[in-house]
């Protein structure tokens, strides 16, 4: 069965940096995998995601330039790297995942695509 989980929220200052990290297991099958993010009464939104070859990313136009996303592939482990956040980046971000076609670039911004979600972690961003 497959397994999502995210780790490495926290509270980080503006402007400063900080990385989350996620794992997708139970299948030999390497998975495209996303980012989305639920912000203080907002609906979940698109932050970025990555093919499940590691090689092609998307971005949201609101984080483009400060998040990385990159993947480990043969272990399906994904980071984001959150640089120069801003208290608008507050809020749930969740990981996804979707067994290796689909998923990201093709599927990009939408959600649906990926059966595999984690529990959300907290990232809270002070002025």
């Amino acid at each position: 069965q497959v397994q999502v989980a995210e780790s490495g929220g926290g509270l980080v200052q503006a402007g400063e940096s900080l990385r989350l990290s996620c794992t997708a297991s139970g299948l030999t099958f390497d998975y495209a995998m996303g980012w989305f993010r639920q912000l203080p009464g907002k609906e979940r939104e698109a932050v970025a995601c990555v093919s499940y070859q590691g090689s092609v990313t998307k971005y949201a136009d609101s984080v483009k330039g400060r998040f990385t996303i990159s993947k480990e592939v043969y272990r399906n482990i994904m980071y984001l790297q959150l640089d120069s956040v801003k208290p608008e980046d507050t809020g749930i971000y969740y990981c996804a995942a979707k067994d290796r076609y689909g998923g990201c670039p093709a599927s990009w911004p939408a959600s649906d695509k990926y059966e595999y979600w984690g529990q959300g972690t907290q990232v809270t961003v002070s002025s």
